[in-house]
This record gives structure tokens, sequence and C-alpha cells, in this order.
């Protein structure tokens, strides 16, 4: 794939070259201060800026449009992770791009046509990413993992903030984690991530972590932040 510059000031590393990578989840932000909380947890350390647009359709909720998307853009150089729960996502792809995405996540779930989709979001110049929903084996993936830059494993149903982990897709991470093999693919999960479930993530083979409550509902992002990262010799190496 032909790499073009992102939003960001350097093109998305989603290889793991220096431990875990934490995505914090503007779902869980102030609202009225969105853009001053995307500031707040840049300052923290974050590595990405995780963006859910839900749709109200395939998950009972509605957040942000690639307005909202744009408008934030200003506020950091930082990597927009997007994570599309929307269906369908096709259409609307180049907008979210337009918008400043960097990396693109659609559902396997809403994407009748997932080879076409990944296809057009790095013909787009995106990083390109595939989310599982809880109930979702990952045999589904198994014939585009050459056009994966990222996959994204729910550990909580997708729609809602402050969910409960939930503790069986642990096996379906390490499953992953070996069918990526050497492939220089991100391994994302987003669900319950916190300073307990975190480490049980990394150890399955995660090596970007999602955590919306856990970042924002204190006072010190950086701290929560600091404290979702692994030992270094604990983190997944590099294939």
């Amino acid at each position: 794939m032909t790499k073009v510059p992102s939003h960001g000031s350097a093109e998305p590393d989603l290889r793991v070259k220096a431990g875990v990578r934490i995505a914090p989840s503007i779902l869980s932000a102030d609202f009225a201060r969105l853009g001053e909380e995307v500031r707040a947890i840049d300052a923290a350390g974050c590595d990405f800026v995780h963006i859910d647009v839900m749709d109200g359709h395939f998950v009972p909720n509605l957040t942000f449009g690639p307005p909202v998307i744009r408008a934030i853009r200003k506020h950091t150089a930082k990597p927009f992770d997007v994570h599309l729960m929307i269906d369908p996502a096709q259409p609307y792809l180049a907008e979210y791009a337009e918008a400043g995405a960097d990396i693109i996540t659609v559902h396997a779930e809403a994407d009748t046509h997932l080879d076409r989709s990944l296809q057009v979001i790095r013909g787009l110049g995106k990083q390109a990413g595939v989310s599982l929903n809880p109930g979702t084996p990952e045999t589904v993936i198994e014939y585009v993992l050459d056009r994966l830059d990222l996959i994204l494993v729910m550990t909580v149903n997708p729609g809602f903030g402050g969910q409960a982990f939930i503790p069986g897709q642990l096996e379906k991470i390490r499953r992953i984690r070996a069918m990526i093999g050497r492939r220089p693919i991100a391994l994302e999960v987003d669900g319950g991530i916190n300073a307990e479930t975190a480490p049980l993530v990394v150890e399955a083979g995660a090596d970007v972590l999602v955590a919306g409550s856990a970042v924002f509902r204190g006072d010190d992002y950086r701290a929560t932040i600091d404290a979702l990262r692994p030992p270094l010799a604990s983190a997944p190496a590099a294939a």
C-alpha cells in the first residue's frame, strides 16, 4: 500500500515498538468541552484519539458525524482512530476521511462487501481496520487479513460507554493474535478497559487499548493513561 501523510503530525504507526498504545474514547468526554478534552488527553500522553461513531441503527445510540470530527481536528496532531458503528459504512468513508480520520474501522457485521470497503479506505490514504462484536467469531476476517492495518475486538456490546468487560473475549484476542502472525496489524481492544482488565488483554495479545470511562471519569488523565500501560517487558513483542 502506498502511504500518504495523515492529518496528524506523522503517519499513525500501528506497529508496537515501545509498549502498548492508549486510545482514550471521547464518547466518555464532556461534550460541552470537547475541544478542550481532546487537548487534555493529548497533553496527558495519549497515542490516538478514539472516536466512536454511532448511527442509532446498527447500535442503539447516536454520536459524532463528520462536522464534529472536523471541528475537533484542529485541537490535536494525534491520529484520529475513527470507529464506525454504522450500517452501511461504505457510502460515508470519504466523508470521514475528509473530516480528519487517520484510521477508519468498519464492522464486519455491518458490511456486506467488507473486502471492498477496506480497499476504499486504503485508497483514501487511510489505515484500514475491522471490528468484531462479542458474538462474532474471528474466522470472518480470515480472508481480509492482508487488507488490514488494525483489528478491533469489542469486549462489550457496542452502543454505550461504561459497560462491564466480557472475559470470554480473551480467548478471541489470543486466536486473533495467532492469526496475525508476523503481519503488521495492530490488535485493539475496546470495552470495559481499566487498570484491572488492561493486563489481561495485553497478556492475550492486544497492543492498542481503548479506554473511555476509565480515563475521563477522573481528574488526572495522565495518571490514568500511565496506569493502563503495562511495563515494557510485558507488552506484546512487535512482529
